[in-house]
């Protein structure tokens, strides 16, 4: 008979964060590699957060309209770059033959941070995979660290994976 532990570890719930950057696709096949237990009931979770729509504003205050026409094509677009991205990230899946692991696809609407954080508490999943961009602390200050802000704030373990060193110029 196996034990709890043995169950618990064929049944996990990894939520993996990806956008149309490089970083997060490197994360997700690191994640198929090294994370993703072969003949196991894993749950492979991958995240989108479409961006909130941009409102533009003038410098006395008032917004800028747009017409119905605009805004659906805006959101056409939108859903067409979140659709390419989990087409890839399925893809990828196919191709690291993680075919013994259960692939979900969210799409959530919302600033990435925030989406990230309710969707891992949401879900209940037993760790959260990242990318990192390796900003520097300036461009990080600026920008702020979306990996570091979920490291932060979910209660589940976070693995971040940086970018690969690069391999030019060396032998």
């Amino acid at each position: 008979m196996a034990d709890a532990a043995e169950v618990t570890a064929n049944e996990r719930k990894i939520l993996v964060a990806v956008d149309e950057s490089e970083e997060s696709m490197n994360a997700l096949s690191w994640c198929l590699k090294n994370v993703i237990s072969r003949n196991s009931k894993d749950t492979l979770i991958l995240l989108y957060a479409k961006p909130p729509r941009a409102i533009y504003t003038a410098l006395d205050g008032t917004s800028y309209l747009f017409s119905s026409d605009i805004i659906a094509t805006m959101e056409k677009y939108s859903g067409d770059v979140a659709d390419c991205i989990m087409e890839k990230a399925k893809r990828m899946c196919r191709e690291e033959e993680a075919e013994d692991v259960k692939v979900e696809t969210r799409v959530e609407n919302g600033d990435a941070r925030d989406v990230i954080c309710q969707m891992a508490e949401k879900l209940s999943v037993d760790v959260l995979v990242m990318g990192s961009h390796g900003y520097g602390p300036i461009k990080r200050a600026i920008m702020g660290s979306v990996s570091n802000y979920c490291a932060q704030h979910v209660k589940c373990p976070v693995l971040i994976v940086k970018r690969p060193k690069s391999s030019v110029g060396t032998k």
